[in-house]
């Protein structure tokens, strides 16, 4: 199997996000996640329950959106976006994880927002979230993400990472879980190297065979 690396973005700190120009945009998103004792099929620890959602694209991401520091603090703005698509969690300060410089034509800042709940806390999320403004339109339903890998080693997180991700989304969903001692950093190269190959066994099935 072939090797992979985690990607990186770029990383600078708050202070720094809050000293760039007018030309640059600020997205804030929230990662929720609890641990979670539980075990599937009785046998594979869940570890920890994690929240993404599926977009009105078809991308995976975190909840939030951007932040127009002209009227809104970072968290303020956040926590509109999160009223729309989940409705009942108010993020602070205190919460702020990370900045991060994407890379392309477009200036902007990926700030990533974590707070650990409980499981009972992070169910009462995913209940407010259906009955949220944005449920059904921008936001077509939150999905928790698989954080074990079954015997074949494509099972769980593997298969997750081989989906489609908006923007840093896969970047900052690989950075918390590092950051946070949530998986040690050699699992999640393992789980990556094993989406890659995945990946790239869809594509050369798709492909002609060359002559």
């Amino acid at each position: 199997m072939s090797t992979a690396a985690v990607p990186e973005l770029k990383q600078i700190s708050r202070v720094e996000a809050m000293r760039l120009g007018p030309g640059w945009s600020h997205s804030c998103h929230a990662m929720l996640y609890a641990a979670n004792p539980g075990q599937l099929f009785g046998r594979i620890p869940m570890r920890f329950s994690v929240l993404m959602q599926m977009r009105f694209d078809g991308l995976l991401g975190f909840p939030g959106g951007f932040v127009d520091r002209r009227f809104w603090s970072l968290e303020d703005g956040l926590n509109r976006v999160l009223g729309l698509s989940l409705g009942c969690l108010r993020l602070t300060e205190a919460d702020y994880l990370s900045s991060h410089l994407t890379e392309g034509p477009h200036r902007v800042v990926a700030h990533l927002y974590a707070r650990q709940l409980t499981l009972e806390q992070l169910h009462a999320v995913e209940i407010s979230a259906v009955h949220s403004r944005d449920h059904g339109l921008e936001v077509l339903g939150l999905v928790r993400v698989p954080l074990y890998t079954q015997k074949d080693r494509v099972g769980g997180f593997p298969n997750f990472l081989s989906n489609a991700f908006v923007s840093t989304a896969k970047c900052q969903l690989l950075f918390a879980l590092k950051v946070l001692n949530m998986m040690p950093e050699e699992k999640l190269v393992e789980a990556l190297a094993a989406a890659t190959e995945k990946q790239k066994k869809a594509l050369e099935k798709l492909l002609p065979a060359s002559s």
